[in-house]
C-alpha cells in the first residue's frame, strides 16, 4: 500500500513509519518540524520528507490511505486535500487497531507506570521467544522500532489516554477494544485536554466499559480512585485487583521477594516498579508465562529508555535521569532513589515543562512530591510558557506548591543549577533528575559525570 503520514515526526509516528516501511509498504511522510532521534531514524531508511512543512500537493489518488498524527491541526492543508479526494484518514490508534483487530489485543493504561509495565510484558515475551506485535512510547534495548505490525497471535500496546488526533478527541486507547487490561492507577494529568478530575476519571471507566465479557481488567488495588471507579454495574468484563511484589533493598540492590520467599535479583528498583512488574506478572501469565519462566527473564529487564535512566556512578554518588514529570511519578521516583540508597543524600531537580505542569492552578499537585530528598531544585523557562500561551508564574508560586523546606527555584539559566549543583561535595550523596524536556539545552549526562567525578 502506499501509506502518508501527516505530522511523522512524533515519536509513535515515526516509529509506524518505520513498522510500515519493514512490512514492504511505500511510505511518505511530512511535518512542520523533525527533531533526533526521529530525524535521523527516517532519514536512514529514506523516509526523512525531502522539505520541512505542509505541502498539499503531496497528496494524491495514488494513495491508499493516510495516517493522522496529533501534531497536526485540523486545518493542515494535507489534511484537508485528502478530505478533497475522499482518501481514508486514520488516526495512528484507530490504524493500529485495523492492524490488530483479529488478535488478542493487551492494553496497559493509567496515568504511570504504562510505558515501563508494557516494556517488562515485551521484555518477558522477548526473551522467551514468543511472537507478539506491540506498540510502546519508548525505545528498549533488543527492538529496534516501537511498534510492530504482522499476523502475530497477540499484539502488546501502551494505551495512552491523549487525544487521537487533531479531528478525532477521544484518548487514544478507546480505539483498542483489549481483550486483557491494566489500569496502573489515575492522577489527573493533560489538563489542556481533561479541564477536571472527574472528566479525566471516566476516560479510564470508558475503556474499562469497551472491553468484552470474556475480558479480564487488572487494575491496582491500592489506588485511592480505581476500586470505586471500577466497580461500576456497567462494566462487563472480570475486574481483578493487584497489589505490587513483595522486595528487600540490600546493598544498594532490590530484591524481588516470591511467594515461596526465594529473593530474585532485579536491574530496577522502587516500590511502584514493583507494582508495575505485578501487573505484568499477571498480563505474562494470561499469556501462558510460568512464574519460573516470568522471573528468570525479568531478571535481565534494565527499564525503558528514559525511565530512570543511569547517568554516572563514582565509590560514593550515582545519577539519574528520570522521565517523570507529572507530580505522581516525581513521587514515586524520588521516593524510590531515597529507598534504593537509604544511607546517602538525595539532590533531586525537576524541571516544570508540560503544559499541565506549568499551568498555575495544577502546581498544588505538587505538594510535598520531592519530600523524600534532603535538597531540592525546581527549574523552569519562561520561553516555554510564552510557546505554550500560558500565563507567567512567580517562584513564590512554586515554593508555596512543592512545600519543600531545601528547595530553590531556577529560572531560565541551566547554568544556574549547573553552577548550584557543582558546589555540593559529592560523596555520600546522589543525584535524580527528572524532566521530559532537557532543562533549556543543558548537556546533562556531561556536565553530570564531569561534576560527580571530581568529588
Amino acid at each position: 500500500m502506499r501509506i502518508h503520514l501527516i505530522a511523522i515526526g512524533g515519536s509513535a509516528m515515526h516509529n509506524i513509519a518505520l513498522a510500515l516501511y519493514y512490512n514492504h509498504h511505500t511510505v511518505s511522510g511530512s511535518d512542520d518540524e523533525i527533531y533526533n532521534p526521529a530525524r535521523d531514524r527516517l532519514a536512514a531508511k529514506g523516509l526523512l520528507p525531502d522539505k520541512i512543512g505542509w505541502d498539499p500537493d503531496r497528496i494524491t489518488n495514488e494513495l491508499d490511505l493516510v495516517i493522522l498524527g496529533m501534531h497536526a491541526r485540523p486545518d493542515n492543508p494535507e489534511l484537508q486535500k485528502a478530505t478533497e479526494l475522499n482518501i481514508p484518514v486514520f488516526s495512528y490508534p484507530a490504524y493500529v487497531y485495523e492492524q490488530a483487530k483479529q488478535q488478542k489485543r493487551v492494553v496497559i493504561a493509567g496515568s504511570h507506570g504504562k510505558t515501563t509495565t508494557t516494556s517488562m510484558v515485551m521484555h518477558v515475551l522477548k526473551y522467551l521467544k514468543r511472537n507478539f506485535d506491540y506498540l510502546v512510547g519508548a525505545q528498549l534495548d533488543g527492538f529496534e522500532t516501537m511498534a510492530r505490525f504482522s499476523d502475530a497471535p497477540v499484539t502488546i500496546i501502551e494505551g495512552d489516554e491523549y487525544l487521537s488526533s487533531p479531528i478525532d478527541r477521544r484518548p487514544k486507547f478507546l480505539h483498542y477494544l483489549p481483550d486483557l487490561a491494566v489500569i496502573t492507577g489515575i492522577a489527573w494529568d493533560h489538563i489542556n485536554v481533561f479541564p477536571d478530575f472527574e472528566d479525566y476519571k471516566n476516560q479510564f471507566l470508558l475503556l474499562a466499559q469497551s472491553m468484552p465479557a470474556s475480558g479480564k481488567l487488572f487494575y491496582y488495588k491500592n489506588d485511592p480512585h480505581l476500586p470505586q471507579l471500577l466497580a461500576d454495574s456497567s462494566i462487563k468484563c472480570e475486574v481483578i485487583p493487584y497489589a505490587g511484589f513483595k522486595f528487600s533493598v540490600e546493598n544498594n540492590q532490590t530484591l524481588l521477594i516470591n511467594e515461596d520467599g526465594k529473593k530474585i535479583r532485579l536491574k530496577i528498583f522502587g516500590a511502584h516498579n514493583l507494582e508495575n512488574l505485578r501487573a505484568a506478572y499477571h498480563l505474562c501469565s494470561e499469556l501462558g508465562i510460568t512464574s519460573n519462566d516470568f522471573f528468570k527473564a525479568i531478571q535481565s529487564f534494565q527499564g525503558a529508555a528514559k525511565r530512570l535512566d543511569f547517568l554516572c556512578e563514582t565509590a560514593t554518588a550515582v545519577a539519574y535521569k528520570d522521565f517523570a514529570h507529572a507530580p505522581s511519578k516525581v513521587k514515586a521516583t524520588t521516593e524510590a532513589m531515597k529507598a534504593q540508597y537509604p544511607s546517602r543524600k538525595l539532590i533531586a531537580c525537576v524541571e516544570l515543562h508540560t503544559f499541565s505542569s506549568l499551568n498555575k492552578k495544577f502546581l498544588p499537585h505538587y505538594k510535598d512530591a520531592l519530600a523524600a530528598a534532603d535538597r531540592a531544585f525546581v527549574f523552569y523557562s519562561e520561553h516555554t510558557l510564552k510557546m505554550k500561551k500560558l500565563p507567567a508564574i512567580q517562584p513564590t508560586d512554586i515554593q508555596k506548591a512543592f512545600n519543600h523546606p531545601n528547595l530553590t527555584v531556577v529560572q531560565n539559566d541551566y547554568a544556574i543549577l549547573d553552577n548550584a549543583l557543582r558546589r555540593f561535595g559529592w560523596k555520600e550523596q546522589n543525584l535524580l533528575l527528572m524532566t521530559s524536556g532537557n532543562f533549556g539545552g543543558w548537556e546533562i549526562k556531561k556536565a553530570v559525570k564531569d561534576f560527580l567525578s571530581k568529588n
